[in-house]
């Protein structure tokens, strides 16, 4: 399974990038919103993991893209945040996020949260 994560903090994303390596998962990195949506259509990702708070353009706004185009509607958006209030997880499923992942996560048990979420 292919994951893009969206995480502009290079410990964070080295930490998602290690777990889900070894969770089964080809992982491919973007520092930023924009970033992701560049690399969305090269990568083709089965699942998108995205930080909500990010510069350039932040996980709210990306996921809105994401969603707004029939090219990447149908990927799964989770949220890698430590936005897990239930406001904000109310706000990321409206907005069509399969789901949310906390932060700090567990680096043991992060690719099997991804693939409850997505069902596989």
């Amino acid at each position: 399974m292919k994951v893009l994560l969206a995480e502009d903090e290079p410990d964070v994303q080295l930490i998602a990038r290690l777990s889900l390596r070894k969770a089964g998962f080809t992982v491919f990195t973007a520092n930023n919103g924009l970033e992701a949506l560049a690399r969305v259509a090269e990568v083709q990702p089965d699942v998108i993991l995205l930080d909500w708070m990010m510069p350039e353009m932040d996980g709210f706004e990306t996921c809105k893209c994401l969603k707004a185009d029939p090219a990447t509607q149908a990927i799964p958006v989770i949220f890698l945040t430590a936005k897990v209030q239930e406001t904000e997880v109310s706000k990321a499923l409206a907005l069509g996020a399969a789901g949310c992942i906390g932060k700090p996560f567990d680096a043991m048990t992060l690719g099997r949260q991804i693939r409850a979420i997505v069902g596989i």
